[in-house]
């Protein structure tokens, strides 16, 4: 599909695309060059307070798997074999 740089470094992104990526109006974009190209990739941006609480939560689920007291299952099919069983 064929765009125009327009007035202040401005492109359009084709509609199709658009619909097919899922996007919409705020959706923010990352955008890089990568071999001659110009590259636009859909990112999701988190406030730092959210990703430290993510953070703090990880480690201690880390910390219950390594002491055994988290269980580990090796499909969600054994999950839910554990969960209908208690």
């Amino acid at each position: 599909m064929l765009t125009e740089l327009r007035q202040k470094a401005q492109v359009t992104i084709p509609k199709e695309i658009i619909v097919k990526l899922g996007l919409s109006e705020g959706d923010k974009l990352d955008i890089f060059e990568k071999d001659g190209s110009i590259c636009l990739m859909p990112v999701v941006v988190y406030p730092r307070k959210y990703l430290a609480e993510l953070r703090e939560e990880i480690s201690g689920v880390k910390a219950k798997i390594a002491s055994g007291e988290q269980p580990v299952f090796d499909s969600v099919d054994a999950l839910f074999d554990k969960l209908e069983g208690d």
